[in-house]
């Protein structure tokens, strides 16, 4: 399983998606397109489409951040909170944060990455599933 750009090993919960299924990078990518105006992840890395298949989530963060540079905007800070039961990303969380920082081209202090459980309840709780939130704001470079 991929998160946040990092691989993590043995978690008994595993992501299917048409890319490497990274929830986090995703949900990333997707507030950044939003504050920007641009969409979202689906109208720019359609599913359907055979080149995103298996894709490395990070290289679609890269070409998100790409994006919103060529539409007069700049990232600035991202903000996730991952809702599972597993895998505790608390050992990995500045790694997941550098991973980001270098997609995005932006410095790891301006990344903030944070988990929390559902206690057992839904998807998430049942461990059926992961989910994550994301906000972020960019700035007009125009």
């Amino acid at each position: 399983m991929v998160l946040g750009g990092v691989t993590f090993e043995g978690s008994s919960v595993g992501l299917l998606g048409h890319s490497d299924g990274d929830v986090v990078l995703h949900a990333i990518a997707d507030a950044l397109l939003g504050a920007a105006g641009l969409g979202d992840i689906g109208l720019h890395f359609p599913d359907t489409d055979p080149r995103y298949a298996g894709a490395d989530s990070k290289d679609i963060l890269r070409a998100v951040a790409e994006k919103l540079r060529a539409a007069g905007f700049e990232p600035v800070n991202v903000d996730a909170t991952l809702l599972a039961e597993e895998p505790r990303i608390g050992p990995r969380r500045e790694e997941m944060r550098a991973a980001i920082a270098e997609a995005l081209g932006i410095e790891p202090a301006c990344v903030n990455i944070k988990a929390t459980t559902n206690e057992g309840l839904g998807f998430v709780g049942r461990r059926e599933g992961l989910a994550c939130l994301a906000v972020a704001a960019v700035k007009s470079c125009a």
